[in-house]
């Protein structure tokens, strides 16, 4: 199974074809996704790409953490475990 990175500080033209250009050359990418704002529908500014295998992943995290794309230079790591979130008040009941 892969291994999912977490790539911020991207610029609002990048595109998930971009992120696979720029990824493959560290490794296979199985799947990238520049992350989109529903309203907007424009770059929430990070997305997050999959590599193969941990190998790839550690090449592409050395090779273009700091790569410069699209005029912004990129921050690249392992992407963490989503946690419960959302946040907000609690539902169901007066307060």
């Amino acid at each position: 199974m892969g291994r999912r990175l977490y790539v911020g500080n991207l610029a609002w033209t990048v595109t998930d074809q971009d992120l696979h250009d720029v990824f493959s050359e560290a490794g296979k990418v199985e799947n990238s996704q520049v992350i989109m704002d529903r309203a907007t529908n424009r770059s929430r500014g990070f997305g997050f790409v999959e590599m193969a295998n941990d190998e790839d992943a550690d090449n592409a995290i050395k090779k273009l953490n700091g790569r410069d794309i699209k005029g912004r230079a990129i921050k690249v790591n392992e992407a963490q475990a989503r946690t419960g979130g959302g946040g907000g008040a609690p539902r169901g009941r007066d307060r």
